[in-house]
């Protein structure tokens, strides 16, 4: 696994407006991680395929890099972005057979 760090995809998170005495504040919604644990049931370029079909923006290097951080370190987080999107990734990275770690927020 390369010991360097590439970024995570990270989709925009929609914002919330709060009116506080005739202020109005925008928040974002919190952001949450799509984490794949390792098994010893996935071959590193089932998880590979995976990935690069159901994650956005997802290239296969990229991919090869999160394989080898999820078998060498355990897990990885292949995604972060808001929580409809994050539950999508999580179910269709499950589906597919990935051992995946419940949604966290970031």
């Amino acid at each position: 696994m390369a010991s360097t760090m590439s970024p995570v995809a990270i989709g925009t998170a929609p914002t919330t407006t709060v009116e506080r005495a005739g202020q109005t504040i925008s928040k974002p919604y919190p952001n949450y991680k799509v984490i794949v644990l390792n098994d010893d049931v996935n071959t590193f370029q089932h998880v590979v395929d995976t990935l690069v079909k159901y994650i956005p923006g997802m290239v296969s290097d990229r991919a090869w890099d999160l394989a080898h951080q999820i078998h060498n370190e355990g897990q990885a987080i292949v995604w972060i972005g808001p929580l409809e999107q994050a539950e999508l990734y999580h179910v269709q990275l499950s589906r597919a057979g990935l051992t995946m770690a419940p949604l966290e927020k970031a």
